[in-house]
């Protein structure tokens, strides 16, 4: 063989192979694409610096960015969050396809740094600040992450939605603004949304879909399938962006994202209702009981649809059956608290009812019973004090409710207070003397006379309320109206 026939050779055989690998290359690239480990198209609309980092660093951006990380931990380690702020932020831009960097970060501006601040103005800021992190950014490089998905959605449930931080009800107020000056209340007009006519209705869905990337569509098949929800409340959006992450995410394990929903459904149920408090010009937030049909779907539709976690979703099952019966009997819905006091017996009929009493297994309570356990904690409990203290508790919340126009929470809680009285004057039976309690009607007007006794202008308010509601004469020594003049101090 010649060295020119050898070299001929040798170079069929490199194209032979150079085609073979790009072939290969190309197989991969489609296999890596469809598993969702890489993404091959490139950044569109992206920053100039993380244009340049994505395509002209080439593999070192790895390098780079595990450096960085490296020395981002030993900062947390340190506890120097704000320090940690900046090296993030370099390597989202050196990795944007690097979810847990967006989430790392992302949790550190809502929940390390913000505590840092006492102004609950000054904490909101960082808190929207991770918020948007993953809204606005994280999610734009990494459209169909899970991981991303369930931390935005936590975000709501837990930092804006639960009680452990002390700003909770300023980020629930300012939230509860913006939503109503963007959807005009709680309760969309989806036909304006989805056709606006007006200038200011499409000015209104602009500044939905641009700022805060709700898409109306999404939010109405939400609303078709769990609602209607109170979207001025954090749940409602805690629901919005998990359904999206367990619409658009194709990995398995998405028990975390389901989580999100039916927990925060069953948030929905128990406080899903904005109440104006006249009094002190302040929202609170009620239960909506209509929402227990949705949150009961919600759990069967996650065991049907996640095997693996079915035993898992039974516990949070059972425990959102206990206690939609309980706030059912004290909304004096009775037929319908019967109604799924029966479920939870069917359902569950090997575990106790009362987690306090070793024999409340079901049928063993009936559902006065069981309400009474509810709130005693224990209905063997035989201590005067403590149903005392018990039944003055239950009459103040129904005064309350009361003066707030909630009569069906007002009549279950008086319903409440007469059976516990009831069970514990049969309990003490022929110990009257000695440990019996006065009469409920005393009781209560005891309650009463306390909550008559205004001290200062937010309680007058109250009072004048709920003595309308009961029907009072206006007190004989109330005093005069109020003048220019100032008071005597004799």
């Amino acid at each position: 063989m010649t060295g020119r026939l050898y070299k001929a050779l040798l170079v069929g055989l490199a194209l032979v192979l150079l085609a073979a690998a790009s072939w290969t290359q190309q197989k991969l690239n489609v296999a890596r694409t469809q598993m969702g480990l890489t993404r091959l198209a490139p950044l569109e609309n992206a920053p100039p610096v993380l244009a340049f980092t994505t395509v002209a660093l080439g593999s070192f951006r790895g390098l780079i960015a595990n450096a960085l990380w490296i020395r981002a931990t030993e900062l947390s380690d340190e506890g120097k969050y704000f320090e940690m702020v900046q090296l993030a932020d370099w390597i989202t831009k050196l990795q944007p396809h690097f979810s847990a960097v967006w989430v790392n970060q992302a949790w550190n501006l809502v929940y390390n740094i913000s505590i840092k601040f006492n102004d609950p103005k000054e904490r909101w800021q960082w808190v929207l600040q991770g918020i948007e992190l993953l809204r606005d950014q994280g999610l734009r490089y990494n459209p169909k992450e899970p991981l991303i998905y369930r931390e935005l959605a936590w975000f709501f449930q837990h930092k804006m939605g639960a009680y452990l931080d002390d700003a909770h009800i300023y980020y629930k107020q300012v939230w509860a603004q913006e939503m109503t000056r963007v959807l005009g209340g709680g309760r969309p007009n989806y036909e304006e949304l989805l056709n606006p006519q007006t200038d200011e209705a499409k000015a209104r869905v602009k500044l939905l879909r641009e700022k805060y990337k709700l898409d109306p569509a999404r939010m109405k098949a939400v609303d078709e399938k769990y609602g209607p929800l109170e979207w001025r409340l954090p749940e409602a959006h805690a629901i919005y962006w998990a359904m999206i992450g367990l619409e658009l995410s194709k990995k398995e394990d998405l028990i975390t994202l389901r989580r999100v929903i039916y927990q925060s459904l069953q948030l929905a149920f128990q406080r899903g209702r904005l109440i104006q408090n006249p009094f002190n010009q302040t929202a609170e937030f009620g239960p909506n009981l209509d929402m227990i049909e949705n949150a009961n779907r919600a759990y069967l539709d996650m065991m049907e649809q996640d095997p693996e976690s079915r035993d898992h979703i039974k516990t949070g099952h059972r425990n959102f059956l206990r206690d939609a019966v309980y706030f059912l009997y004290t909304h004096n819905r009775l037929s319908e608290a019967n109604r799924w006091f029966r479920q939870l017996q069917e359902k569950y009929p090997n575990l106790p009812l009362i987690t306090t009493r070793a024999k409340s297994l079901p049928g063993t309570l009936t559902l006065d019973e069981y309400a009474i356990a509810r709130v005693t904690e224990d209905a063997s409990e035989t201590s005067t004090d403590r149903t005392k203290a018990i039944l003055e508790g239950l009459w103040v919340s129904t005064f309350y409710n009361l003066a707030l126009g909630e009569d069906d929470q007002a009549a279950g809680y008086t319903l409440l207070a007469q059976k516990i009285w009831n069970r514990f004057q049969r309990q003490i039976a022929g110990q009257e003397i000695r440990v019996g309690l006065p009469p409920l009607a005393t009781l209560r007007q005891e309650v009463l006379n306390q909550m008559l006794n205004a001290t200062n202008e937010l309680n007058s308010q109250f009072v004048a309320q709920l003595r309308t509601r009961l029907n009072l004469p206006a007190p004989t020594n109330a005093p005069p109206p109020a003048t220019n003049q100032p008071a005597s101090r004799n």
